[in-house]
């Protein structure tokens, strides 16, 4: 089995929000696939389903971004996974808007929901899809206020798109393991 953790802030206030990019994409994966994300446990909404032959648990954890890596470590530890089974969806300001790149390692430059992981799990050695979300263009405006400010609604159009990139990616990651 195969852990897709779809990192975001739970609640309406921040469903639309740039840091939960990794939500958004992972709701339409879920759908893609048919993967029932209703079940709750470990602080999570889960749901198993069924990648191009890859047995997966679909994870959106529900603690706020900067304590995700606590459920993602309880999962983790319940079902068995090392960290080679772990791939997360996570926001990426690094990249422009719509671009998706995956990644296997690395550190969490400044990505809160990946600097929780890597701390309550012990290990930085897991795959990432990184999907851009672009940095401000007002540079009054801190990185925070950024990621927690809203897509547009054209930028939210273009998302289904966008987690048709984030497949390519995210099957990329789960071959490779």
């Amino acid at each position: 089995m195969k852990i897709i953790v779809c990192l975001g802030n739970p609640g309406r206030k921040y469903k639309k929000n740039r840091h939960n990019a990794g939500m958004i994409t992972g709701e339409t994966l879920a759908e893609k696939y048919g993967i029932r994300v209703k079940k709750k446990q470990h602080s999570s909404i889960t749901g198993e389903g069924n990648i191009d032959g890859f047995k997966i648990l679909m994870y959106f954890p529900q603690t706020y971004m900067n304590n995700s890596g606590m459920s993602v470590n309880q999962a983790m530890q319940h079902y068995h996974l090392s960290h080679q089974d772990l791939v997360v969806l996570h926001d990426e300001i690094e990249l422009p808007f719509g671009e998706v790149r995956d990644k296997f390692g690395g550190g969490h430059k400044g990505q809160n929901g990946l600097r929780s992981i890597i701390q309550e799990t012990g290990s930085a050695d897991f795959y990432r899809v990184r999907i851009g979300v672009g940095r401000p263009d007002n540079p009054h405006m801190t990185v925070a206020d950024w990621v927690l400010s809203n897509f547009t609604g054209e930028q939210l159009k273009m998302m289904d798109e966008i987690a048709q990139k984030a497949t390519d990616s995210l099957l990329s990651c789960l071959r490779a393991q």
